[in-house]
């Protein structure tokens, strides 16, 4: 009997994964309907789901878990949605109108490159802090932190008690500057606090310089807005879920996945670093994936019922992105750079009125599937509504069989709504659709390999996501990859992803210290200790960070990283320092030859220019705690024929202007060593591969399937 020990969420906007991990390492994949108003139910609806496959019950594999880890989207929802906390805003006077304008780029950030370039299609969403609760106060400090105008604080109360006045629920603090200042702001949160007590209202004061101390006034005054305005709000959400998770047996502090690819306490004091944690999970699953498998370079895609994500690792290492947009919003959070488009199984399929072209989505049935799911009460036909017409999916095995798919209503659906109006027979419409799904996420994946300068030919790509499986053969058809990976737990792959993360604090501070190429010992041992010291205070917030869950400092393995550039260029890097501490002119040469030796390798050796002098740009403290992590299956190498108790039969599917009859076998019989051809279809309670003409699939050890393109 298992013993169960680690339990990983991941919460989208269809399904609900779990990931259950044992003493041994070894898994079980669990699968449910998401239930957005109560995640919890959904929660313990896949980890049921997933326990049965050990004949093992939740009550009693429940309490030997040692540690629990969430992703999910909940908050992004809120984001998106505009749904959140009154929030009112104190900024510099004069300044008060400057969120509600926003950066230009905001008004068309998740456009199509088409859409980008004609300004009649931009738009501004509405503020998330209307300008009837922004608020300004006199005081003015330059770039350098020097202090032009003091603050007026005459002036804080009478700016405090109208946002009071007006029923704001938690006020943020943004002043330009403060991160090179942060005096001033400090003030008036001290101040306003005061007041708030004054006042006995339960009114939460956020200053930016206590959660993002860095460089850009609207990606940090948007970040700490959606601290205060979404992240707050989803804190309970997540209190109550680990609140269910406590009744149902647990005994652990709940962790989340993060934006930065580690997992964090949902105690955390930012808790805004974890808005977009789902896909998150399957980047760091992917990277921990390829490190087991001695791989460098993968590129990852993820296709659930609502997007398509895609990441690159390149030489084993996931690129951060320090300002990130999201939500149409341009944040300050150091984020897994990936790429996202709203197209998945349940993105909706209509007609352009316009035009008369197929469209797809960017909105999703999310978990009411389709047309078919006589439950979901849907009346637009999906992605999924396609793929039950063309035989691909079982409508008897959606989720084990949870929910039973009409194929006779998805059928009607796709010839009234789609094969009608274009003249088409039901099955090519179908057809057509779905090559236009491949067809776009293949142009989607190709296009972000080749524009960071790379070729698909030099990665392995990397398919999961419930829905991954069967597109993966449409969207790497003729891109060339090394190889194409699809591991057997594809469907609760981001869950994994959170099982194989660290317990992880990270913490930023933006920094300018300049030191001229061939400077004096002086000027390198300053910028140093300025670099030491924003060190030593960051290293100061990951050990309070660690202690609300009970971990000393030295059970935790500090990482010591900084952000260099040339002087007088845009873009810098983010590097592992290769020291442990500053202490000597000699650290400052280790800093500068790290720093060129990833320029170098990151754009050309030719492109090296030491003669610009160099600039640290910021400081950054990781610390992590080791957890326990899933083990990659070994089994032994069976033969190529699959074994007879795999093979489930025959269906008929269309495909490419014909009806063909498919072989259907059961995914988890198949044996390593297997090899599977042309037509096949691989089918799991969770997710089902499709294996069509002109490829073959092998299933190695580690249970990953390789897809191969027929020469």
């Amino acid at each position: 009997m298992a013993k169960s020990q680690i339990l990983a969420i991941d919460a989208g906007g269809t399904m609900t994964d779990t990931f259950i991990i044992d003493e041994k390492g070894d898994f079980v994949v669990g699968k449910a309907q998401t239930t957005p108003l109560d995640e919890h139910i959904g929660l313990l609806n896949s980890a049921r789901d997933a326990l049965s496959q050990w004949d093992a019950k939740m009550e009693d594999e429940f309490p030997n878990l040692l540690a629990g880890v969430y992703s999910g989207t909940a908050m992004l929802n809120r984001l998106v949605s505009r749904v959140g906390r009154r929030v009112g805003l104190v900024v510099n006077k004069g300044m008060e109108d400057n969120h509600r304008m926003g950066r230009g780029l905001q008004s068309f950030l998740g456009y199509s490159y088409s859409d980008k370039i004609h300004i009649n299609t931009h738009h501004f969403d509405p503020p998330l802090v209307p300008r009837k609760w922004t608020v300004g106060v006199t005081e003015r400090v330059d770039l350098f932190g020097n202090v032009v105008i003091p603050l007026y604080e005459h002036e804080i109360e009478p700016a405090i008690q109208k946002l009071i006045d007006e029923d704001v629920e938690a006020i943020v603090v943004s002043l330009l500057h403060s991160y090179k200042y942060p005096a001033h702001e400090r003030r008036i949160r001290d101040i306003a606090e005061q007041i708030v007590a004054k006042a006995n209202k339960d009114i939460k004061v956020f200053a930016t310089v206590d959660y993002y101390p860095v460089r850009k006034e609207s990606h940090r005054t948007n970040t700490t807005i959606v601290e205060a305005y979404a992240a707050e709000p989803s804190r309970q959400t997540l209190a109550n879920i680990d609140k269910a998770l406590r009744e149902a047996g647990t005994d652990f502090d709940l962790r989340i996945m993060a934006s930065h690819g580690g997992t964090i306490s949902i105690k955390a004091n930012e808790l805004a670093r974890t808005c977009v944690s789902g896909p998150i999970g399957g980047m760091v699953g992917a990277k921990y994936l390829a490190e087991q498998l001695g791989l460098k370079n993968v590129a990852c895609s993820d296709i659930g019922g609502t997007s398509f994500d895609i990441g690159l690792i390149t030489q084993g290492e996931l690129a951060i992105n320090a300002s990130p947009d999201m939500a149409r919003l341009v944040l300050s959070l150091p984020l897994v750079s990936m790429d996202t488009t709203g197209a998945g199984t349940g993105s909706f399929v209509r007609i352009d009125p316009n035009y008369g072209n197929i469209t797809l989505g960017p909105d999703s049935a999310g978990s009411r599937v389709g047309v078919c799911n006589p439950e979901g009460g849907l009346d637009t036909v999906t992605v999924s509504d396609c793929h039950v017409v063309l035989g691909l999916i079982n409508p008897d095995n959606f989720i084990g069989g949870v929910i039973k798919l009409s194929k006779a209503k998805a059928y009607e659906a796709v010839k009234t709504q789609i094969a009608d109006p274009l003249g088409l027979t039901v099955e090519d419409a179908a057809y057509g659709v779905i090559e236009l799904l491949e067809s776009q996420l293949r142009n989607y994946l190709e296009s972000m390999i080749l524009g960071k300068g790379y070729s698909p030919s030099q990665y392995v790509c990397f398919s999961y996501g419930g829905g991954g499986p069967l597109h993966t053969a449409g969207y790497t058809k003729g891109l060339g990859f090394e190889d194409v990976l699809i591991p057997a737990w594809a469907a609760g792959f981001s869950a994994f992803g959170c099982g194989a993360a660290d317990f992880e604090y990270r913490y930023d501070k933006t920094l300018d210290l300049n030191v001229d190429d061939g400077a004096e010992d002086s000027d390198a041992l300053l910028a140093g200790r300025e670099l030491q010291a924003a060190w030593d205070e960051l290293k100061t917030k990951v050990t309070e960070e660690f202690r609300k869950n009970d971990y000393q400092p030295e059970d935790v393995d500090f990482r010591l990283l900084f952000r260099m550039q040339y002087q007088g260029q845009l873009n810098d890097l983010e590097i592992e320092a290769p020291i442990s501490s500053f202490n000597s002119v000699e650290d400052w040469e280790s800093l500068v030859r790290t720093f060129e030796e990833t320029y170098a390798r990151v754009y050309a050796k030719a492109a090296l220019s030491p003669e610009l002098g160099y600039s640290i740009t910021g400081a950054i403290v990781r610390g992590v705690v080791e957890v326990a992590k899933p083990q990659i299956p070994q089994e032994p190498l069976a033969g190529e024929i699959p074994p007879r108790d795999a093979f489930i039969g025959y269906r008929e599917i269309y495909w490419d202007g014909e009806f063909l009859q498919a072989e259907i076998y059961e995914m988890e019989k198949l044996l390593p060593g297997n090899k599977i051809s042309a037509f096949a279809i691989l089918e799991s309670t969770a997710t089902t591969l499709v294996v069509p003409l002109g490829f073959e699939a092998y299933l190695d050890e580690n249970r990953i399937f390789h897809l191969r393109e027929l020469k």
